[in-house]
C-alpha cells in the first residue's frame, strides 16, 4: 500500500556526536545549525536516496475526504486564485481541470506512522519546534503561487519533479483580496528542479515558488514559530489560572473630588500597586511552554481504546512495548513531563530509572518490549511508571505498536 522509505537510521546519540548526515548533504547537524538554520537556504541532492513518497495520490485524496483531516484545494484560474477547504466529496476530484491545481493535506504524521518516522529523521531540531508534515499533490503546472513562510521548512520531493524558484527579496507585498498569501512581485534569484529524494531547506521569510513538472508530490516538514503577540496572549491566559492575589481595593482616606467622574491619581496608584503582585519566574515560563507547545490543535480528538486492566496492560507491554499515539506530543524539561497540554507532576516520586524511560518515550516516541522485560526497569519496585502509562493509554494518548 505504501511506498518503501529507504532511510539510514541514525540514533540520537550518533547525532549528538556530530555525525555527517546524507539528509543534510553530508554535513553534520552542528554545521547545519551554525551555517544554515534561520540563515540561508540549502539544496541537498539525494537527501533520502530512493525516496518516492509515503502514499499514492489516490490515498492522499482519500485522506482529504475524511472529517478529521485538514485539507485544501488551490486552483489557479486565468485571472484569480481559488481556495476550497476540506473535507471533500470524492466526486470533487473528478471535476478538477487537467492542470494548475494543488491538493494540500496537513499533519500527515497524525494519520500515517511512516510520516511520524520521517519526522524523527529531523530530530536534530527540538520536537518543541516541530509543527507537522504537510503533503501537496499537483498535476503539471500546479502550485500555490509565489509566497513566503514565517517559519523554517524542509521541502522533500517525493513522486515526480517540482521546479523551485527562490528569492531573498525585501519586497513582501501581497496581492490584495487573494485567498492565499501570494506575493505581488517575485524576483527569481536561484532556481532548481527537484527530483525524488531531493530536498530544499528554506529559512523564514525566503520567498519561494514551486511549480509541478508533470505529476508530483512534495513533503513539507514545517517548524512552528509563534509570534511574540501570540506567546504573550497565551501566557497571560496561563497566568490567569494560577493567580492568587489577596487584598481588596480600599480608600479610607478618600478625598473629595471636584469632578466625581474623574479617576484620580490615588486610585490609579493603588491599583498599580495591587497589580505589581503579579509576577512569574523561569519555572512558570517553562510550565507554560510545556503545556502550550504540546497542546493539541483544536480539531484534534483522542479516542480512548477499549478499557483493559492494569494486569493485562502489563502483559501487553512485555509483548509489544508502547508508543505515543500519532496525534500525541510529549515534551519534558528536567523531570517535568508534558503530554498533550498536560503537566505530569511526578518530580518528587520518580526514580532516575523511571525518569529515563519517560525521557526515552518523549525522544523516540516508542518503548520497546525489552524495556519491560523482567528486571529491565524494576517495575515492581517502581509501579508509578506502569500506572502512568496505563492512564495515558486509557486516555488515547498511547497505542500498542
Amino acid at each position: 500500500m505504501r511506498y518503501h522509505v529507504s532511510m539510514k537510521k541514525i540514533s540520537s546519540t550518533d547525532r549528538l556526536k556530530a555525525t555527517p548526515l546524507s539528509l543534510l548533504g553530508d554535513i553534520t547537524p552542528e554545521q547545519f545549525i551554525a551555517e544554515y538554520w534561520q540563515k540561508k537556504p540549502l539544496l541537498v541532492r539525494g537527501a533520502i536516496p530512493d525516496f518516492s513518497g509515503l502514499l499514492t495520490a489516490n490515498e492522499l485524496a482519500g485522506l482529504a475526504c475524511e472529517d478529521d483531516v485538514q485539507a485544501r484545494l488551490v486552483i489557479q484560474g486565468k485571472t484569480a486564485w481559488q481556495l476550497e477547504q476540506g473535507p471533500f466529496d470524492e466526486r470533487r476530484f473528478a471535476k478538477l481541470p487537467a492542470k494548475n491545481w494543488t491538493l494540500l493535506v496537513q499533519s500527515l504524521n497524525h494519520h500515517l506512522q511512516e510520516a511520524t518516522d520521517l519526522l524523527l529523521e529531523f530530530d536534530f531540531i527540538p520536537h518543541a519546534r516541530l509543527d507537522d508534515l504537510m503533503v501537496s499533490y499537483a498535476p503539471d503546472g500546479g502550485g500555490v503561487g509565489p509566497h513566503f513562510d514565517s517559519y523554517d521548512v524542509f521541502l522533500l520531493q517525493g513522486q515526480g519533479k517540482r521546479h523551485w524558484r527562490i528569492s531573498e527579496q525585501d519586497d513582501l507585498t501581497l496581492i490584495e483580496g487573494a485567498p492565499l498569501r501570494i506575493l505581488r512581485h517575485f524576483n527569481t534569484e536561484q532556481e532548481w528542479v527537484l527530483e525524488s529524494g531531493d530536498m530544499l531547506y528554506l529559512p523564514p521569510q525566503v520567498a519561494h515558488w514551486g511549480i509541478a513538472v508533470g505529476e508530483c508530490m512534495t513533503y513539507s516538514i514545517g517548524f512552528r514559530a509563534p509570534s511574540a503577540q501570540e506567546l504573550a496572549t497565551e501566557f497571560l491566559s496561563f497566568l490567569q489560572e494560577k493567580l492568587d492575589i489577596s487584598g481588596m481595593y480600599q480608600d479610607p482616606n478618600l478625598k473629595l473630588q471636584q469632578h466625581p467622574a474623574s479617576m484620580e491619581d490615588a486610585m490609579v496608584e493603588q491599583v498599580a500597586s495591587m497589580l505589581n503582585a503579579i509576577h512569574w519566574g523561569h519555572d512558570d515560563v517553562a510550565e507554560f511552554l510545556g503545556k502550550y507547545l504540546s497542546e493539541p490543535k483544536p480539531h484534534i480528538v483522542f479516542e480512548p481504546p477499549r478499557t483493559i486492566s492494569l494486569t493485562t496492560f502489563k502483559k501487553r507491554l512485555e509483548k509489544d512495548g508502547i508508543a505515543l499515539g500519532l496525534k500525541t506530543q510529549m515534551l519534558f524539561r528536567g523531570s517535568r513531563y508534558f503530554i498533550n497540554g498536560e503537566l505530569v507532576e511526578l518530580e518528587q516520586v520518580l526514580s532516575k530509572n523511571t525518569a529515563d524511560i519517560f525521557t526515552e518515550l518523549a525522544d523516540k516516541r516508542r518503548l520497546l518490549p525489552t524495556t519491560f522485560a523482567a528486571g529491565a526497569c524494576n517495575v515492581t519496585a517502581d509501579p508509578i511508571l506502569i500506572e502512568q502509562l496505563h492512564r495515558w493509554y486509557l486516555s488515547g494518548y498511547l497505542i500498542f505498536p
